[in-house]
């Protein structure tokens, strides 16, 4: 077996290459430079993405690559990027003109590939990768971009005075510190601004009018992290970004010397058709025929590259292109990569594209193992092809057999290097967060229900109705706020904020907001409403003492259990294997921060001649049963058997398909 390189670009180009050298790409070439129309059969897999960038290379002007569905214009992006063609993907909003769930991110990629594409030149090979969805939503004009979303870059000039004028004209807070997103905070010269559609806050240091330096910042510590090139400010006014006053269509902004490539046509305009009968107002959504027609009248050329010939259009020129489907593969990874050898046979050259260096290493020893003897004519390189295809005939023909289409994986891609990293949040403390109605406890007179928080005189609050009683007041207290000692000592004639709670019998207690930390909303076994407490009584006081005692009981058996664990021997797992390594290497995704640490706490444990006894805590989504999977590997590669326990029959159908694919290609 061949490994490439894994470098993604020079590798794919080679393949690039072989499939531009065909005469029926280069007849296609030929007649879209001549300013033809031309239809193309037989495209299957990812053929029509790979044609689009050897159009941008052998043309060298802008392509614009249409498609019915948006993950496929996400995939061929991705796969573009991969051949080293300059790819810029135009994303649709999944909201209406009007609607305001619109996601942030969806919103700054648009308005950015809308900067880009203005600003692509005649003669240079790039690709503007869009849905049809993409294509009727049109983009604000010139004259509204500066209004919807600000770009800052390090080292460019920028007046901070300016920069906080536009903030706040966008709808954004000025404070003292920032913690929610569309808040911004300056301190001399640097300003903190949380984007809107943001996890991250950012970090500006000016030297005059230049932006020096450019951070993200940490939330925990609120201090200056990954260093940034530039950051982006969308307008927190959703309603004016997602208007349909002022926009244009995207079309309109690209250069005319551009070519169209329509992927499976009849499949748009069915696609263009459903989306526009689902628009409620039409305004800002361009029709699929206006769209269609601004196509073939813009542009230099329109090519439709298909995989049937039904339906096809008129065209100057009609091109049978070479290719076929794969077949397809056994799920038992020895028998699939068997097959794979049997097909090397057949076209005389097989290329496996990989996410990762470690899916290589082990594809390379299935081949050796099960591939023989055609392990010579099998490759594998470092990229990201999302659907495979055969190109040519016969002896001389070239396979593209994506690694995840071989072993049956799930699809998913791995983020890309020095894109968003995700990061752990600040924890929401769901205790303090209640509303009037909501049940509450405080701390020193028990179960109570929140009334409200009103401004009352100290003097008043003395003065009580019957069944209500004032709250002991800290008088003369001194308060830590915003980094100053201030005298919060309530003047007999100011008026204080108080929480008033009301406890069984009716009778009432007004808390001062100073105290807000005396109380909490209240968090049940059951979803039933609790006994109210009675202010003044002992029911409170006795069940405060019974739970302290009782935790006393649970510590000290807790303690006991510990000693006798610790005491207790346990199975030592040896350290990591290469197949460990490339078993982890073949994760899809970029790695959180508290995954990698939980990780590695675990195969501390194992490594430990000690029992492990560890409660791993997340979110859905969060990552959990990557954790798990990798400590069963290490598990099962030191001849042990791991039982999963999940609590339904569903989850336990979903975590065997994960398991499976996870460990498709190992011999457990």
């Amino acid at each position: 077996m061949t490994e490439r390189s894994a470098s993604t670009a020079p590798a794919m180009a080679t393949i690039l290459a072989e499939i531009t050298r065909g005469g029926e790409v280069r007849a296609l070439i030929e007649a879209l430079a001549s300013g033809l129309r031309c239809v193309a059969t037989g495209a299957v897999g990812s053929a029509t993405t790979l044609i689009a960038g050897a159009l941008a290379n052998e043309l060298a002007r802008p392509i614009v690559l249409v498609f019915a569905h948006p993950d496929d214009a996400e995939h061929a992006s991705d796969e573009l990027d991969g051949l080293g063609i300059r790819a810029i993907h135009l994303p649709a909003l999944e909201a209406l003109p009007g609607e305001t769930d619109a996601a942030s991110d969806l919103l700054l990629a648009r308005l950015r590939a809308t900067r880009l594409g203005e600003s692509l030149p005649e003669d240079r090979p790039a690709v503007v990768v869009a849905p049809i969805a993409a294509l009727m939503q049109g983009v604000p004009t010139r004259e509204r971009e500066p209004t919807l979303a600000r770009r800052v870059e390090m080292g460019a000039r920028c007046d901070m005075s300016q920069l906080a004028d536009w903030l706040t004209d966008a709808g954004y807070t000025r404070r003292d510190a920032i913690e929610e997103p569309a808040e911004f905070a300056i301190r001399g010269g640097i300003m903190d601004v949380f984007p809107v559609g943001a996890t991250t806050p950012v970090r500006l240091d000016f030297f005059g009018d230049e932006l020096e330096r450019l951070h993200e910042i940490d939330l925990e510590t609120m201090g200056s992290d990954r260093r940034i090139d530039a950051a982006d400010f969308l307008n927190a006014d959703t309603s004016r970004v997602l208007s349909d006053k002022g926009t244009e269509s995207f079309l309109s902004r690209l250069p005319a010397s551009s070519v169209v490539v329509l992927a499976e046509t009849m499949e748009v305009v069915e696609q263009g058709r459903g989306y526009y009968e689902r628009v409620v107002d039409s305004g800002g959504v361009f029709g699929p025929p206006a769209v269609l027609k601004l196509l073939q009248e813009r542009f230099h050329a329109l090519a439709e590259v298909n995989q049937f010939s039904a339906g096809a259009a008129q065209a100057d020129v009609r091109i049978e292109l070479p290719a076929r489907a794969l077949p397809t593969f056994d799920r038992d990874a020895a028998t699939g990569v068997g097959e794979l050898g049997e097909l090397a046979h057949e076209t005389g050259r097989v290329v496996v594209p990989c996410r990762a260096e470690a899916e290589r290493t082990r594809l390379a020893e299935l081949v050796r193992e099960y591939a023989t003897p055609a392990t010579e004519r099998i490759e594998s390189l470092v990229a990201f092809v999302h659907r495979g295809f055969v190109w040519g005939e016969g002896d001389g023909a070239l396979a593209l057999v994506p690694h995840h289409e071989l072993f049956h994986r799930y699809d998913a891609r791995a983020a890309p290097r020095g894109g968003t990293r995700l990061r752990s949040s600040r924890a929401l403390d769901t205790f303090l967060d209640f509303e009037p109605g909501d049940v509450v406890v405080h701390a020193e007179h028990g179960l109570a229900i929140y009334r409200g928080l009103r401004a009352m005189a100290p003097r008043e609050v003395g003065k009580n109705k019957p069944g209500e009683v004032p709250s002991p007041t800290r008088l003369g207290t001194r308060v830590k706020r915003t980094g100053k000692d201030t005298d919060d000592s309530p003047d007999a004639g100011t008026m204080q904020e108080y929480l008033t709670l009301e406890f069984a019998s009716g009778s009432k207690l007004h808390v001062p907001a100073l105290q807000i930390d005396q109380v909490q909303r209240y968090v049940g076994a059951s979803g039933g409403k609790p006994t109210l407490s009675t202010l003044g009584g002992t029911r409170w006081r006795n069940q405060k003492e019974r739970v302290a005692d009782g935790v006393r009981d649970l510590a000290a058996e807790m303690l006991r259990v510990r000693a006798a664990r610790e005491a207790t021997p346990g199975v030592r797992y040896p350290p990591d294997t290469a197949w460990q390594g490339e078993f982890e290497a073949e994760f899809p995704y970029q790695e959180t921060e508290d995954q990698l640490a939980a990780v590695a706490e675990i195969k501390r444990d194992m490594n430990a001649t000690r029992p492990m006894d560890r409660l791993l805590c997340g979110d859905v989504g969060f990552g959990k049963t990557e954790v798990a999977i990798r400590a069963a590997f290490k598990a099962v590669e030191f001849g042990k058997q791991v039982a999963v326990l999940v609590p339904t029959t569903v989850l336990a159908e979903q975590h065997e398909r994960t398991f499976r694919a996870r460990f498709a290609d190992y011999p457990f």
